[in-house]
């Protein structure tokens, strides 16, 4: 599915960046990597090639791993990019939750489930709240 291009942004707007086409995937990851790097139970992840995506602002960039490199916001902190020469070779990983429109894409597969949370597999069993319970 071609998107056109759509934005997107750290919190504070510091780092914004547009991604034009079609992603190669849209992946909501389990891993304890990506868990602690974003303090969620589970991260996604919408994924362009490098020249689909022109960035303004500068991330600060870290590694994450042997072979993995996350960006973020040096302002606010936001989670943006994950890069993986090894891996996932000139793809630049998105956290979906950073899109302007984030509904816009659904994601469409879990990965790395052998770390996932257990409880995570029961989320739609809990109580609904429309706004934080009074």
């Amino acid at each position: 599915m071609d998107t056109g291009s759509i934005g997107g942004g750290c919190h504070c707007g510091a780092i914004r960046y547009v991604a034009t086409g079609a992603p190669e995937h849209h992946a909501l990851c389990h891993c304890e990597d990506c868990r602690r790097s974003a303090g969620a139970p589970m991260v996604g992840w919408i994924a362009w090639r490098e020249e689909q995506v022109a960035v303004t602002g500068t991330p600060v960039d870290y590694a994450s791993s042997e072979h993995g490199r996350r960006a973020f916001c040096g302002t606010c902190g936001s989670g943006l990019f994950y890069r993986n020469a090894a891996m996932l070779p000139g793809i630049v990983d998105v956290q979906s939750a950073t899109l302007d429109d984030p509904a816009a894409f659904a994601p469409a597969v879990h990965i790395q489930t052998a770390e996932r949370l257990d409880w995570t597999r029961d989320l739609d069993s809990l109580p609904e709240f429309e706004h934080y319970p009074g």
